[in-house]
């Protein structure tokens, strides 16, 4: 029978014994840093890395590029005439005023084309050869489009462009539809997984480090004969825990209000703002590389807002536009349709954030305590990290297969290799946690919670058996035989 006294004593002394050491308190108070400035140093980036004014000078041999450039605040277009000698500029920037020199070749009627060059001493900024390249190209479709002699050709093209965005919703029993971006879900699954396997495997591994320090000192034999090995083993287990919930707390505090202050200081606005720019890459199609603006990588604006006195809506005669994007009604599919940040916080606001916790903390203990009991297990069959590698290995690789398998859930949430692997307890702290945003079943979360916990049970006593007998032999490296051995010792 286990004395709870001593178990608490045990569990405080544990903690305290972490809390205080300055690894624990570094490691505090930088993490919140460090996932603050993932918030924010894009923002700062971005503010603080604009090219410097760049003065160049156009040779446009072609004659039709030219007016198509625009000064600006970083680039100031020169025209050097067509005849400009580009030989002699190129070699002799700062003679002619120019940091660049862009030449237009002639224009070759049989394709409707030109090629242009840039020379400059230094190569130029992404920001500025794309926006040139954008430029010529703007030229040479003007170009070819007036060289078909079809009055208001433009035009008619604009019209034929299609820029249709998805808008996803999902619907309760009562009918009421809900802003469901696929984009949030994905990243909130994709978090959760991260941040549980990073818990798990950190605090376990802990767990094991300390085993196998007061093994090595030989402080356990101490401890031993003051109580019994298992509530030394469980008093551990659970001390180590109430130090990871402290620190996640005190993460959550810290990075809130760092965000917080920096927040107030760039501005808010800015930060958040960063998630439509930050996925813009020049050059690079994000259509063509699957991201598409509506599923929260991109978050470019889907509606058009009319004097910011409402929203223009077609063929919705008797339709009034609500900004209430949590709850459309049933018979209005085309009232508020919220995108960008508005649509992102949408959605985080029709998640189930309340079971979402609860989810969370009930995975994380379990979860924790399944894999901490594993490694004490084998801590107590060691005497130096070293030699832990070779037990580790079957214990790290469902983890790190759980971890895989979450990344890639919100493909597919209800496929049957992620169900599977959300009911088995060595992944399903992970992996289910990845799948709660898109909606689980509540018999498929109460059954993945009930096998862990009976799994945890039984990993729980076969370890304290292992632990009872491997806490105090020296001298040899243990193997999986021995571990067997001292498993089925009575």
């Amino acid at each position: 029978m286990m004395n709870f006294k001593k178990l608490g004593i045990i569990i405080q002394r544990e903690y305290l014994n972490k809390v205080k050491k300055k690894s624990f308190l570094l490691i505090t108070f930088l993490a919140p840093v460090f996932f603050a400035a993932i918030c924010i140093l894009p923002t700062v980036i971005m503010l603080g890395t604009k090219e410097e004014a760049k003065k160049v000078g156009v040779v446009d041999r072609s004659g039709i590029v030219l007016p198509f450039l625009e000064s600006n605040e970083t680039v100031e277009y020169i025209d050097l005439g067509a005849a400009a000698p580009v030989d002699s500029i190129k070699t002799d920037l700062k003679a002619w005023g120019v940091d660049v020199l862009l030449s237009i070749s002639e224009l070759d009627e049989s394709t409707k084309n030109v090629t242009a060059d840039t020379y400059s001493v230094k190569p130029l900024g992404m920001d500025t050869g794309e926006v040139m390249e954008n430029r010529i190209n703007d030229a040479v479709e003007a170009y070819r489009i007036d060289s078909y002699g079809i009055e208001n050709l433009e035009s008619i093209m604009k019209e034929v462009k299609s820029n249709v965005h998805l808008h996803s919703y999902t619907v309760d029993e009562s009918g009421n539809e809900k802003i469901s971006e696929s984009g949030v879900y994905m990243a909130v699954s994709m978090i959760l997984g991260m941040m549980l396997y990073m818990f798990i495997a950190l605090f376990s591994g802990m767990v094991m480090s300390s085993v196998i320090e007061e093994k090595s000192s030989r402080v356990v034999e101490v401890l031993v004969s003051s109580v019994k090995a298992t509530e030394l083993m469980f008093g551990k287990i659970i001390g180590v825990a109430l130090v990871a919930l402290t620190q996640f707390l005190l993460w959550i505090v810290l990075t809130g209000a760092i965000v917080g202050v920096a927040g107030g200081i760039i501005g808010m606005d800015k930060i958040m703002s960063m998630g439509t720019k930050a996925t813009e890459v020049p050059g690079v199609d994000m259509n063509e590389m699957g991201i598409h603006p509506n599923m929260g990588i991109d978050l470019s604006t889907a509606l058009e807002m009319t004097g910011g006195e409402g929203l223009e809506m077609t063929g919705g005669e008797g339709l009034e536009a609500t900004t209430d994007s949590l709850a459309v009604p049933a018979d209005s599919l085309a009232a508020a349709e919220p995108t960008g940040m508005e649509a992102v916080m949408s959605t985080i606001g029709n998640l189930n954030l309340g079971l979402i916790l609860v989810a969370f903390l009930i995975f994380f203990v379990f979860g924790y305590l399944l894999y901490a009991s594993l490694f004490a297990a084998i801590g107590s069959g060691v005497e130096n990290e070293g030699d832990s590698t070779q037990l580790q290995l079957p214990v790290t690789i469902p983890l790190m297969i759980g971890f895989f398998v979450a990344l890639y859930a919100f493909k597919a949430p209800d496929s049957q290799l992620v169900f599977w692997f959300s009911m088995i307890p060595f992944t399903s702290p992970i992996v289910m946690l990845a799948r709660i945003p898109f909606g689980v079943a509540t018999w498929e979360l109460i059954l993945s919670i009930v096998i862990l916990i009976l799994t945890f049970v039984g990993c729980a006593w076969a370890s304290a058996k292992i632990y009872k007998v491997g806490i105090l032999m020296y001298g040899k490296k243990s193997t999986f035989k021995d571990l067997w051995k001292w498993l089925k010792q009575k």
